[in-house]
């Protein structure tokens, strides 16, 4: 080796900056509880200013609560993600007290477990809508502002069900795998605006929606088996995810879906 020479790593400096999120207006919706509340906590810690959304005013005045505790500039935007009408007024009154969104996480999900000959009508058309056409309904009435300003970034939730399939969820799956690729052509559409768009997609984390599955001592104990890390995910370990698909550590990642699944989607 040379004098003076070394074989460390180069120091990239300014790291802690590029997560960095003050001054950032964020957006995420389905944020009363779940990996949305806990989503809406990572950002907040980031520096971002947070909305959170979600149908019930009362548990969003308590999730608003909770992360004020904490210091935070919270603000909240009760409506029905599903409802174009009621998304616009939502946009543009946050618009009108904020300025802009700089961050949209389109988190609002349900599941619904039916065997697929069995599943009702009107239950598949819920989960599609609230689970891909949300997403396309308030990215669309986002991103306007983005255009203008020439930035943004959009974080879909998606799923290890964008890739995979799991009896009695087949709807739920489709619309996740439908997510993923509307990612894409989100990410490709609005590129040229300086806008980014990416998927965070969880594998099985102990959450409300995951509730029935975390008291199934056969299920869990398959899922450890078959996950590569053997357990399931913790809420928190997708905080750092979601902050760097929403912060500058990312300013060349887009239509790329990151998956925080303990190894799940690797394997057979």
């Amino acid at each position: 080796m040379m004098d003076g020479a070394s074989n460390a790593a180069p120091r990239i400096r300014g790291l802690p900056a590029l997560f960095d999120l003050s001054g950032r207006v964020a957006l995420i919706t389905g944020s009363s509880g779940g990996l949305g509340l806990t989503m809406a906590h990572a950002l907040c810690e980031a520096g971002a200013s947070v909305i959170l959304n979600g149908r019930d005013e009362a548990r969003l005045a308590g999730a608003r609560a909770e992360l004020e505790e904490h210091g935070f500039t919270v603000g909240t935007s009760a409506f029905d993600v599903t409802k174009s009408a009621e998304i616009g007024r939502a946009v543009a009154d946050i618009l009108a007290e904020r300025g802009r969104i700089d961050i949209l996480v389109n988190n609002a999900g349900i599941q619904h477990r039916t065997p697929l000959h069995e599943f009702p009508e009107d239950a598949f058309r819920r989960v599609i809508e609230t689970n891909l056409t949300s997403a396309f309904l308030v990215g669309q009435a986002v991103v306007q502002g983005m255009i203008e300003r020439r930035e943004g970034t959009i974080i879909n939730i998606c799923s290890v069900q964008s890739e995979l399939a799991r009896p009695s969820i087949a709807p739920y799956a489709a619309s996740k795998g439908g997510l993923k690729m509307l990612t894409k052509g989100m990410a490709l559409d609005w590129g040229r605006y300086g806008i980014r768009v990416n998927g965070l997609a969880p594998g099985y984390f102990k959450t409300e929606l995951n509730s029935a599955l975390v008291s199934d001592e056969k299920f869990s104990t398959w899922l450890e088996q078959r996950t590569p890390l053997g357990r399931w995910g913790d809420t928190g370990e997708l905080a750092a995810a979601a902050v760097f698909l929403a912060s500058a550590a990312s300013s060349f990642v887009t239509g790329h879906i990151l998956y925080v699944d303990g190894g799940i989607t690797s394997c057979l």
